[in-house]
């Protein structure tokens, strides 16, 4: 199975942003020692709680520090930006790294509505228009004169560039054919809700066309884990997660606890009920147990490969978590 880093740079309590971006360097040299395929920077606005708010510029830092890795964004956000200024970024990024660098988009905001607007600088977002905008800027990309009238008359620099692969996040069968028809990799985000099915997977394949990006089906699937030596210590780690998602579903934002706050946070009958249910889409147990519940995944689904997003309090737990996985898989 391959294996893969997703980031979001998370600013656990006590650490700064600048730490947790640092902490992602880190993560990304270990991650190319280890044998992980590709990672990738989530794109967040608004939040104290994960640092990634320009993924692509952290793609450029992460890409000069490894050698082999595969690095990109999962994703960029596409409503705050020009289908050119898209083009032009991950051009450049690919004239620097060649061969290693995926244009990974989401058609979410990645913020609250005050984020969105300052974004868009007070304007009324377009929201309609989504895959209209990854189609222009996936022309692009490939030096081709885009449909848009909008974008014909220009080009997007630099020319004559290796592609980047290119893909579309997702959790619904409506982006999974979307991701096909346009001959794209489809990235699901298991942890969005936990509803990944072979439905949405098949819709994707069954409508699949070659491109100049990708000749065949590309599936990554996107897990929370939290694992360690024990399943004792793996439930440890883990509550300040479980806890933080509690939280936000309540609607109640806080930062990330301490494993020893959450240890003694007071939790009704219904949270821990609530806690339980969340962990279809947050994995705890120790490595082997998790290792045994992806290759099981994979096998009922057929997807190519596992992304893995973790967030343990400190950096060392979290780099653990992704030395232990790759010694049971890779």
């Amino acid at each position: 199975m391959r294996l893969s880093i997703l980031d979001q740079a998370p600013i656990t309590k006590g650490n700064t942003a600048s730490n947790a971006l640092k902490n992602a360097s880190e993560l990304a040299v270990l991650g190319d020692e280890l044998g992980y395929h590709r990672m990738w920077m989530a794109e967040h606005h608004g939040t104290n709680d994960f640092a990634s708010s320009a993924p692509e510029v952290v793609a450029a830092h992460l890409a000069a520090k490894t050698k082999n890795i595969r690095i990109g964004t999962g994703g960029v956000m596409m409503m705050h930006y020009s289908p050119l200024k898209l083009a032009e970024v991950f051009k450049t990024l690919s004239a620097f790294s060649p061969g290693r660098i995926d244009f990974g988009v989401g058609r979410a905001p990645g913020g609250d509505q005050r984020a969105i607007y300052a974004l868009s600088e007070g304007r009324q977002p377009l929201l309609h228009n989504m895959y209209e905008k990854f189609d222009t800027a996936l022309q692009l990309i490939n030096d081709e004169v885009p449909t848009d009238k909008l974008y014909d008359q220009t080009v997007a620099t630099p020319s004559n560039v290796i592609l980047p692969e290119a893909w579309l996040l997702g959790s619904t069968g409506n982006s999974a054919i979307q991701a096909g028809i346009r001959g794209v990799g489809y990235s699901f985000a298991q942890f969005f809700n936990g509803q990944m099915s072979e439905y949405i997977l098949d819709a994707y394949r069954q409508n699949f066309k070659a491109s100049a990006f990708l000749e065949k089906p590309e599936i990554n699937v996107s897990y929370m884990v939290t694992t360690a030596e024990t399943k004792e210590e793996a439930e440890f780690e883990a509550k300040p997660q479980d806890i933080w998602r509690l939280l936000f579903m309540q609607g109640r934002l806080t930062s990330f606890l301490t494993p020893e706050e959450a240890s003694n946070y007071p939790l009704t009958e219904m949270d821990r009920m609530t806690i339980q249910e969340n962990r279809k889409i947050h994995l705890v147990g120790d490595a082997k147990e998790i290792a045994a519940i992806l290759q099981q995944e994979q096998e009922q689904y057929g997807f190519d490969e596992a992304m893995i997003v973790s967030i343990p309090h400190s950096q060392e737990k979290r780099l653990d978590v992704y030395r232990l996985l790759a010694k049971e898989l890779l």
